[in-house]
């Protein structure tokens, strides 16, 4: 029985995914949970993200999932202001240039991108747009995450991210959980569902 744990967040809008911080932000300490010492996030939403953020006591994941052979795959559901049509849909998947946090310019690798309705129930985060604003929402799949990749790729097409939820890694998923939710998983099926060799 290993003795590590590990949770699935559904993170709030405005909260960072940290547990310390040298600015006064919203903490992951501020979730109504009592997480052991030693728990950390693998991998990280900005703060104005929302969705599926995993939290874990155990180090050596973090360098399983983001460094290792194999390239895991995120799912977001995004909002996008205005009508956003196939063509440029297809664009994006396809690839598109966008700067690097370090100055340079690469182009994205190819991943999936759909139209979608928007999900029922969805949960809301306090700031309704007026009724008369067109969006459009879409899924982007990917399996590389750059500083803010996905706000950029939308901003490479002249479209303004809205709402930027992650709804699933691998077969992780958001499902019905409400932001500041916390559920924890047992390690064979963060394993398995991760696709992760022990």
């Amino acid at each position: 029985m290993s003795e590590h744990r590990y949770f699935l967040v559904n993170k709030p809008y405005n909260m960072v995914s940290q547990f310390v911080s040298s600015h006064e932000v919203n903490l992951l300490g501020n979730l109504h949970f009592d997480f052991p010492v030693g728990t950390h996030a693998i991998g990280r939403l900005d703060q104005n993200s929302e969705g599926l953020l995993l939290l874990t006591t155990n180090k050596k994941i973090t360098k399983l999932l983001f460094q290792g052979p194999v390239a895991h795959k995120r799912t977001y559901l995004v909002q996008v202001k205005n009508n956003l049509s196939d063509a440029v849909a297809k664009q994006i998947a396809a690839g598109i240039e966008i700067s690097a946090s370090n100055g340079n310019i690469f182009k994205t690798t190819p991943c999936d991108v759909k139209i979608v309705t928007k999900p029922k129930n969805l949960f809301e985060i306090g700031k309704r747009l007026h009724e008369n604003v067109v969006t459009t929402w879409i899924t982007i799949t990917l399996t590389e995450g750059k500083f803010h990749q996905v706000r950029k790729m939308v901003a490479a097409v002249n479209h303004k991210c809205i709402r930027l939820i992650r709804i699933s890694i691998e077969d992780i998923e958001l499902g019905i959980m409400q932001p500041g939710d916390v559920k924890e998983i047992s390690e064979t099926q963060f394993f398995e569902k991760l696709h992760l060799a022990y």
